[in-house]
């Protein structure tokens, strides 16, 4: 169906930050479809119980965001961050990995779970943030922080890094995805613009 029949539409991935976690601030996928398809979205998918929202709009994103978190907190009466970006900024997200492959498999092989993931913000953290990251980060798990997105790579787990216990030192909410999620999100955005 391509860009919603007007080409002045983007297509955005909406993550939400902290839903269905631990049986915490949980929202049913198909209610949160309805209520962002009420707010005048289109095309809207999502993906996994975790909060992944794809839709087209032509609006900005500062208005998305504000407009998503107003309705999910009229609706749910639940308060949180909405991390947003384009497809494409998606497609560079993926695209533009800063640790090459060999460092991938090197920290799988040795990780229990997942090793890659992406921090998604909604600002670039400011430079005192990223100076507390640096001083509480072990040193055994890596990270690269490019603009809005800090990609973390991770030894033995994520659960028990100190490095995704630091984040919120950056100063900036973040809400965190792994890689195959990442790929998936990119992979639907595609074709929600064929």
């Amino acid at each position: 169906m391509g860009v919603d029949s007007e080409s002045r539409n983007k297509i955005y991935v909406a993550l939400l930050r902290g839903i269905n976690v631990g049986g915490k601030n949980k929202i049913k996928m198909a209610e949160l479809r309805e209520a962002l398809e009420r707010i005048g979205l289109s095309q809207v998918k999502t993906y996994i119980q975790s909060g992944n929202v794809l839709f087209a709009s032509p609006d900005d994103e500062s208005s998305l965001r504000k407009r998503i978190e107003q309705e999910i907190a009229a609706v749910f009466g639940i308060t949180l961050t909405v991390v947003l970006r384009t497809a494409e900024e998606m497609e560079h997200i993926v695209d533009d990995c800063p640790f090459s492959p060999e460092l991938i498999a090197e920290a799988a092989a040795t990780c229990v779970g997942e090793s890659h993931y992406v921090a998604l913000l909604p600002d670039a953290p400011p430079p005192s943030g990223i100076e507390k990251l640096a001083a509480a980060n072990n040193g055994d798990d890596e990270y690269r922080i490019v603009g809005r997105d800090v990609y973390l790579l991770f030894r033995h787990s994520v659960r028990d890094a100190k490095l995704s216990a630091n984040l919120q030192k950056l100063g900036v909410p973040a809400t965190v995805r792994n890689w195959n999620t990442m790929n998936k999100l990119v992979e639907m955005a595609k074709e929600l613009r064929e």
